[in-house]
């Protein structure tokens, strides 16, 4: 099992071997080139979600890695809503600047012609630079194979974050276990009650029919005997909650067996839990004693709690 609530992850990998070492502490995966010219980092984050789902932020000119990405997180999860950055920092050896001569250009022009017109003192050099767009920050052209060492790293590092997030996911799937195990004791110790209550006896069932069918003729004096039989067959029919208890039993040892399982099971269990819920609304309907609608009453409430922690497995 695994669980999907927001978990960060940190992980630094050398672009040319082995991991250099892993760890769970920081809300990024952080990868280093080995010559030390280009710093990596991801930040991946997952909350719940029924469907698998990526919103990848990538900087401009690395769009080639977000097919290899999108591969490796449908590799390692079936469900959640996944949030991906990635910066790379160069290095002072890649980077440089260069200035805009056209934007450069276009400035000194206007500030010539405003002076002329305003009288205006001539602009500084440090305050022209300070203009946004004057200072392009160019990088040193790759070639192909550092390119390449380049997003393998990206790469790397993504799957980094990912396994550190499944790891924290079946940290977390192992008290997901506990709490849904108790969930089902008492889903199955609410079904035994409900089978094991008075107001399911014999005779106190034949006091009940026997009130409504004394009920049913005052209200209608002329009900024939026909109709008589079809209204307290109705009612017997009404008042027997032996197949939802069956189905009950059922529905606990099916996830019993899922969690047992492990693995991607949040669909099946939530799928169960819909039963559940179905159960307990039909136990309701058709009590006519009080103890067994507020055993009812108290399914419904654990049911609740059981698939609200489903939907924190993948």
């Amino acid at each position: 099992m695994n669980r999907l609530d927001p978990v960060p992850a940190t992980v630094e990998r050398k672009a040319h071997g082995a991991p250099e070492h892993d760890r769970f502490c920081a809300p990024c995966s952080t990868a280093c080139m080995a010559d030390g010219e280009a710093r990596i980092v991801w930040e991946v984050r997952s909350v719940n979600g029924k469907g698998l789902d990526l919103r990848l932020r990538l900087p401009q000119g690395l769009e080639s890695v977000e097919h290899p990405v999108r591969s490796l997180l449908a590799r390692h999860f079936s469900r959640g809503n996944f949030q991906a950055s990635l910066t790379v920092e160069r290095s002072e050896t890649q980077a440089g600047f260069a200035i805009n001569q056209p934007m450069l250009a276009e400035v000194l022009k206007l500030g010539a012609e405003l002076q002329e017109k305003y009288g205006l003192a001539p602009a500084s050099v440090d305050g022209i630079l300070a203009l946004r767009g004057i200072i392009d920050q160019s990088q040193r052209a790759e070639d192909e194979e550092e390119r390449a060492a380049l997003e393998a790293t990206i790469v790397a590092a993504f799957e980094g974050a990912l396994k550190a997030i499944a790891e924290a996911r079946r940290q977390e799937g192992k008290a997901l276990f506990t709490i849904l195990s108790t969930h089902l004791d008492t889903i199955e110790r609410l079904t035994a009650d409900a089978r094991n209550d008075p107001s399911r006896a014999t005779e106190a069932i034949k006091a009940r029919l026997a009130g409504q069918v004394a009920l049913l003729l005052d209200a209608t004096r002329e009900l024939d005997e026909t109709r008589l039989y079809q209204e307290a067959a109705f009612l017997a029919t009404k008042a027997d909650i032996q197949e939802e208890l069956d189905r009950l039993e059922t529905h606990v040892a099916s996830a019993r067996k899922l969690l047992g399982e492990g693995g991607p099971v949040g669909r099946k269990l939530d799928f169960l839990s819909q039963e559940f819920n179905r159960e307990a609304n039909t136990l309701c309907s058709k009590s006519n004693a009080a103890s067994i609608t507020a055993i009812g009453l108290g399914l419904k409430a654990v049911v609740d709690q059981f698939r609200e922690q489903v939907q924190n497995l993948e």
